[in-house]
């Protein structure tokens, strides 16, 4: 249709559709292939929205950046987190962490500028980007039996139109996770040139390291130029929920509830009871899933290990994937499709994640580890 803007005209979903239906045809396949674990939310964050709707709460929230309850909460939790205090004007309330994406963007990007992104990467990220009108720069990370990020490369790729520079750490698809020196040079460069670091840290909280991962939240000062996304969708089992909140300086907090007004009036209010409760008792949850997501990983690496040609990565430090790729097969849709009709197991296709892993497969490890454990036996047997 004529009439819309360019960058909606050519917009899609990127979806493994067609993968879908091939399993569909062939029944029993373990479909490994979404970023999404199979644990359903516990009772206590359901309890707590429950609550809340029977008390009526099912109005405006007349906050726009979230009711008080949970921006306090969300306070209170970055500032025990990451040892530092985390002012309550800091978090904006978002319903899911794919929103917090798109405010960071609409906030920062204009036509005619740029966003540095680091690749592989979620393709969310690219086309947001692209959506507000801006121009997607990836800059890929260099695979040499693990992923290294060259901070060089990445100053390099920004000019004069760029806005951002946009991470993911732990990374979706790879799980890599940026170090505080790194952290610390991203933001001395933003502090060099007035760009703005874009840190996208939903799975902060599946570190296998420690209790989170490096967070450039903790060394950033209330002025610095720094947003970070999150999400309670991956350590809190809240995918279905989608509520979620950026961190930024209290220099934009009444940009950004102006921004929530006019884009969605808010998160509902049920729903941010829910994540409240998620927050003030969910660290045992969290722990659990951190650990469920380790032990996936560790069962698959250990069977995959044993695949003739198979190119794996050193085991990553977060995430909840593991992500590979088989020598002499250069396209991942069709190594998706063969993992499908031999061994009956669903993956995600590495070309959606960029050209710097259009080779590897994504498979998410975040389930019942016996399904983890079948599905990696039954590629083993099916395909050595």
């Amino acid at each position: 249709m004529e009439g819309i803007r360019p960058q909606i005209q050519d917009l899609r979903t990127e979806n493994i559709a067609q993968l879908a239906a091939k399993a569909q045809s062939l029944g029993d396949v373990i479909p490994l292939w979404y970023g999404e674990g199979d644990m359903v939310t516990p009772a206590f964050i359901n309890d707590a929205a429950k609550a809340a709707l029977d008390a009526g709460q099912t109005f405006y929230i007349p906050n726009m950046r979230g009711m008080g309850a949970l921006t306090e909460a969300l306070s209170e939790y970055q500032s025990a987190l990451h040892g530092r205090p985390i002012a309550v004007d800091r978090s904006t309330v978002t319903p899911g962490g794919m929103h917090a994406v798109l405010l960071a963007m609409e906030l920062l990007v204009d036509v005619g500028t740029n966003v540095v992104y680091i690749e592989p990467q979620w393709p969310n990220i690219h086309n947001a980007i692209h959506f507000v009108g801006g121009e997607p720069r990836p800059v890929a990370l260099a695979f040499d039996g693990e992923w290294r990020l060259d901070l060089d490369a990445v100053f390099a790729r920004c000019d004069a139109r760029t806005r951002a520079i946009f991470l993911s750490t732990p990374s979706n698809p790879l799980g890599w996770t940026a170090t505080r020196e790194e952290l610390q040079a991203l933001l001395d460069f933003s502090r060099r040139t007035g760009i703005w670091i874009v840190s996208d840290e939903v799975y902060g909280r599946l570190y296998f390291d420690g209790k989170v991962a490096p967070s450039i939240l903790q060394i950033a000062e209330d002025d610095d130029r720094v947003l970070v996304v999150n999400s309670f969708s991956k350590a809190w089992a809240m995918t279905g929920w989608r509520v979620g909140w950026l961190s930024h300086p209290t220099g934009v907090a009444d940009q950004l509830a102006a921004m929530t007004q006019y884009a969605n009036s808010g998160t509902a209010a049920f729903v941010q009871a829910g994540a409240v409760a998620a927050l003030r008792q969910g660290e045992p949850l969290v722990a659990e899933i951190r650990d469920r997501a380790k032990l996936g990983l560790d069962i698959a690496y250990e069977a995959l290990v044993k695949l003739p040609g198979i190119i794996l990565p050193s085991k990553p430090k977060g995430g909840m994937y593991a992500f590979f790729a088989f020598e002499g097969q250069e396209d991942s849709r069709e190594a998706c499709a063969r993992v499908i009709e031999k061994a009956r197991v669903g993956l995600s296709p590495g070309y959606l994640f960029g050209n710097a892993s259009r080779s590897f497969l994504r498979m998410c490890v975040l389930r019942d580890p016996e399904q983890i454990r079948i599905a990696a036996d039954r590629m083993v047997s099916e395909l050595a």
